[in-house]
């Protein structure tokens, strides 16, 4: 690897598996220590698939040591600013700075629009919402504090683009998340610092396990001509966790140095029609 972020540190939430996981052992393959979290226990009642556990944050433990580089990990839950703020100072405090921060962590709850429930909208909300609004303000100012500039990422999606049938909380967050990087961009670059969003398309993670492919069958039943919405132009109707990090180390890295504000969609072109 370039080595293009040698010395920094990265703090990343939904680190225990898929695309979190590949974005902290991307970063630290290119010399970035790690500050990681993930609930790494129960989801909403909402989300059918399988939770992460304890063992899959380990295992990005692992991944990341054998690179050579330090990481810290604790099972957070990202809605509790109080224990973010708690994790990220400790991090600081070990690793000495912080330079880049990744609010990846999100559920997904596949529902036909009259069959989503006042609590199953909050869920997603919380969690998608106020967990990346979390997430930022518990590491921002120790950015700041480092006078050297950095790279804020919020992981959005094609969703935030475009939209998902039959997820209207789903959309309605992940517009949010990207409405909410521009807004911060536009405040914290007086200190360089950058603020994207990240909008990918389908990807090849446990979203797909348990229930997911079932309950996504169900709500595309109640009205199938919106099934194709989000057909790619380009033959892979997935991209693997791997692909997208290649996107999220290069906004982390300098080579994207003039770019901040910006909606980076890595979707095979579904959002672009």
């Amino acid at each position: 690897m370039s080595g293009r972020l040698e010395g920094r540190v990265a703090f990343i939430t939904g680190a225990a598996r898929g695309q979190g996981r590949a974005h902290a052992v991307r970063m630290a393959w290119e010399g970035a220590d790690i500050i990681a979290v993930d609930i790494a226990g129960k989801l909403p009642s909402c989300v059918p698939y399988d939770s992460a556990t304890p063992d899959d944050l380990a295992e990005t433990v692992r991944l990341v040591e054998g690179t050579g580089r330090r990481i810290l990990a604790t099972a957070t839950d990202v809605r509790d600013f109080d224990e973010l703020r708690r994790v990220v100072d400790a991090g600081v405090a070990a690793l000495g700075r912080l330079d880049i921060i990744v609010a990846n962590a999100g559920v997904a709850a596949p529902q036909a629009w009259n069959e989503i429930t006042p609590e199953n909208f909050r869920d997603v909300m919380d969690i998608n919402v106020t967990g990346t609004w979390n997430t930022v303000m518990a590491g921002a100012d120790k950015i700041i504090e480092g006078g050297r500039g950095g790279s804020i990422i919020l992981i959005s999606s094609a969703a935030g683009m475009k939209m998902q049938p039959f997820m209207v909380h789903y959309t309605a967050s992940k517009h949010a998340v990207a409405g909410m990087a521009r807004a911060f961009a536009a405040e914290l670059g007086k200190h360089s610092i950058r603020v994207n969003s990240v909008h990918p398309g389908p990807v090849n993670t446990p979203m797909g396990t348990g229930d997911m492919v079932a309950a996504v069958g169900k709500a595309v039943e109640t009205n199938p001509q919106l099934s194709n919405m989000l057909t790619p132009f380009l033959p892979d109707w997935a991209a693997e966790p791997e692909e997208i990090a290649d996107t999220v180390c290069w906004l982390a890295s300098d080579e994207s140095r003039k770019i901040t504000a910006a909606r980076i969609p890595v979707d095979q072109g579904s959002t672009q029609y």
